[in-house]
């Protein structure tokens, strides 16, 4: 396939598409496609979305392996590309839509800030003193639910996917959602009917 072939594909593949923490280039879900493209290993960004995306992840992904190494302006589309379609599916996974990647330094709210900080370090206490003293129980109760899931092997995608699910619910409720849904809901439900499968592989983490 010649190079303008596949930068044709990949343009044509585009699909023009709310803002939030996962839609900014620092975010995690970005942050984990760039490792996805720099080692080769998709796993890194499978866990952002559901299996129904799959497929489609996966098209992108190996054409983006192949054009960005034809020099660095078809690596600057490719890698937007595949990064745009793994947020724009994992927004789909949330039921919201995707509006294009924030830029990096994007404002967010202190409180989800907080929360990212809070599973850095493993420590709460900032992000609860910025929630409502009604919704702390349940805020710490998502973070220390999300914290045990954090060690996983990163090939293991059910796991991945549960913890993001845990991730999602934490989050959401820091930002004043009472309910997990979409993305959160599945990944949940698809660890759970997988758990015996994946019993075996190993729980490090990787972050």
């Amino acid at each position: 396939m010649s190079m303008t072939t596949l930068l044709r594909s990949l343009v044509e593949a585009v699909v023009p598409t709310a803002e939030a923490h996962c839609d900014t280039a620092d975010g995690p879900a970005v942050v984990d496609g760039r490792r996805a493209l720099e080692t080769g290993n998709i796993n890194y960004a499978l866990k952002w979305i559901q299996p129904d995306g799959e497929i489609e992840l996966a098209e992108v992904f190996a054409k983006s392996l192949v054009v960005r190494k034809l020099g660095a302006d078809a690596a600057e589309v490719a890698d937007r590309l595949f990064l745009e379609t793994l947020v724009r599916l994992h927004r789909m996974g949330e039921g919201v839509g995707f509006t294009g990647i924030q830029p990096a330094g994007t404002s967010i709210d202190p409180i989800v800030v907080a929360a990212d900080r809070a599973l850095e370090v493993g420590d709460d206490r900032d992000v609860l003193a910025l929630a409502p003293a009604e919704r702390r129980d349940e805020l710490h109760r998502r973070f220390a639910v999300a914290l045990g899931k954090k060690g996983f092997d990163i090939n293991d995608v059910a796991a991945a996917r549960d913890y993001v699910a845990a991730y999602v619910s934490f989050f959401k409720y820091a930002e004043g959602e009472d309910h997990a849904h979409g993305h959160a809901a599945h990944g949940q439900h698809s660890h759970q009917a997988n758990a015996e499968a994946h019993a075996h592989h190993s729980h490090d983490a990787h972050r």
